[in-house]
Parts: C-alpha cells; sequence; structure tokens
C-alpha cells in the first residue's frame, strides 16, 4: 500500500494478488470509497505500489509479476489513464521506488529551469536494478541505461531511491534475497552506477529498504528480524549507527 501526499487529501493506493490496483478516498471519516480499480492492467499479481513525488502530479506507479510496470496518471478532470513498460523484468517486478522529482544538482545551481524529473528504479525476480525515464520526445517510459552491473545474484526484494533535496549525487539502496544490501551511486547526470555492499552479514534475506527523510540514514530489514540503521561517513564507507535486539550490532 502507499499514502498519496495530503495536498490530494485522503487517498491510498493498495495492489494484491488478485492482480487489481486500487485507489481508495475517505469519503468521510472512517468510510473508504475505491475511486479507481484497475481492469486487466495487470495478467498477475501486482507485487508494488508507489505514488510519484507530489510536484508531478497524481501520479501512480504499480510493478507486477507479469513483469510489466504501469504508470497510472489521474488527470484535472479526474480520469485515470495509463501507459506501461511492457517487459521490465523477467520473471516479474517485485519493488519498485521514484526518484526525487527535483533534478540533482538544483541545489547547487538554483534557477537553472530545469524541468521535473520523472525517474523510476525497479527491482525483479531477474536479480536486476534498472533505471526507467519519461521521455518528452518520446512521449513514453524507456531504460535509461542498462541493467546495474555488479549487483545482486538472486531476487531483489525491495529498492529505495533517497531524496538528495537537488544535490548532485543519485543514491538508491537495493535489497536483496542473497543477503546482501547495496547502494548504488551515480556522482554526476548520465554517470555510471557504482555499487557498494554494506558491510555486513545478513545471514539472511533483506526484505526492505528505506530511506530517512533527508536521505542520510538508510534503515534495513532482513529476514533474521533485525532492523539496522546506516549512516555514510565522510570518507564514503557507510557504518552501522544502531541496531535492534534482534539484529545485534
Amino acid at each position: 500500500m502507499s499514502w498519496a501526499h495530503p495536498k490530494f487529501g485522503h487517498l491510498l493506493a493498495s495492489c494484491s494478488f488478485d492482480a487489481k490496483v486500487i485507489v481508495w478516498k475517505e469519503a468521510s471519516e472512517g468510510v473508504w470509497q475505491a475511486v479507481y480499480v484497475s481492469q486487466q492492467l495487470h495478467s498477475a499479481s501486482v507485487n508494488a505500489c508507489a505514488w510519484a513525488p507530489h510536484e508531478l502530479g497524481l501520479v501512480l506507479a504499480a510493478g507486477s509479476s507479469d513483469g510489466s510496470v504501469s504508470v497510472l496518471t489521474c488527470g484535472a478532470d479526474g480520469q485515470w489513464s495509463a501507459a506501461k513498460i511492457e517487459r521490465a523484468h523477467a520473471l516479474g517486478v517485485t519493488s519498485l521506488s521514484w526518484a526525487p522529482a527535483q533534478p540533482p544538482g538544483s541545489l547547487v545551481t538554483p534557477g537553472t529551469g530545469a524541468p521535473l524529473v520523472r525517474r523510476l528504479v525497479t527491482g525483479g525476480c531477474d536479480g536486476a536494478v534498472r533505471i526507467w525515464a519519461w521521455g518528452e520526445r518520446a512521449g513514453g517510459w524507456a531504460e535509461e541505461a542498462p541493467p546495474l552491473q555488479g549487483g545482486h545474484t538472486d531476487w531483489v526484494r525491495d529498492v529505495a531511491w533517497a531524496p538528495n533535496l537537488g544535490m548532485p549525487k543519485n543514491t538508491v539502496a537495493s535489497a536483496g534475497q542473497d543477503g546482501r544490501c547495496l547502494i548504488w551511486t551515480q556522482s554526476q547526470p548520465g554517470g555510471p552506477w557504482t555499487p557498494a555492499a554494506l558491510p555486513h552479514a545478513f545471514q539472511a534475506v533483506v526484505w526492505r529498504v528505506s530511506w530517512s527523510v533527508f536521505g542520510n540514514v538508510l534503515a534495513v530489514a532482513d529476514g533474521g528480524g533485525g532492523v539496522t540503521l546506516w549512516k555514510e561517513a565522510a570518507d564514503g564507507e557507510w557504518a552501522m549507527v544502531t541496531a535492534d535486539a534482534a539484529g545485534g550490532a
């Protein structure tokens, strides 16, 4: 499930094994109604959904076991339209996350008038992490670069794009069935993505990754019941800053 930004009211998106994506609205206190239900949009379980940054409007992405990603947009007239990335991942999509809407570097060089960014990162059963971008000229979604290399050897269970507040860097975290958590960094637009593995033997599947609001602390949940918090040091190395009792230090 995923909550929409409060500027759009009380909206909640859900996806399910029944191959549907549903958008719910709180009509009155404690009373919810479906304002959108996908019809034959996906042919298999829908495993992940996420709302785009509010600057991009009311836009929802969903990833399915049929290997595709759908991007749903609510227009000014309240009608929903759908665009699809048909073959995002072989064997299915497990997770997705939106990039910040502000272009990288906009904080350093403000006032450049650069358009807002529409980018997604997806993870799949093929062990790949992929970056997608909307092209105005092409009028559709396309893979921005080849699948990120040097990564996971099994299913990617979760991906999370870090908030960057306009800093000139892109950062993505990925969690794997192989027990690894990777931090992918792109130092400049169009440049290569460099992976760095967290220096920790999770000894279990890594299920979820989540960034703090400022994008400087990463929470990692693993199959052993542990939750650890990580922060990048001044030398670029990642260090554990705290852990729960199950995760250990």
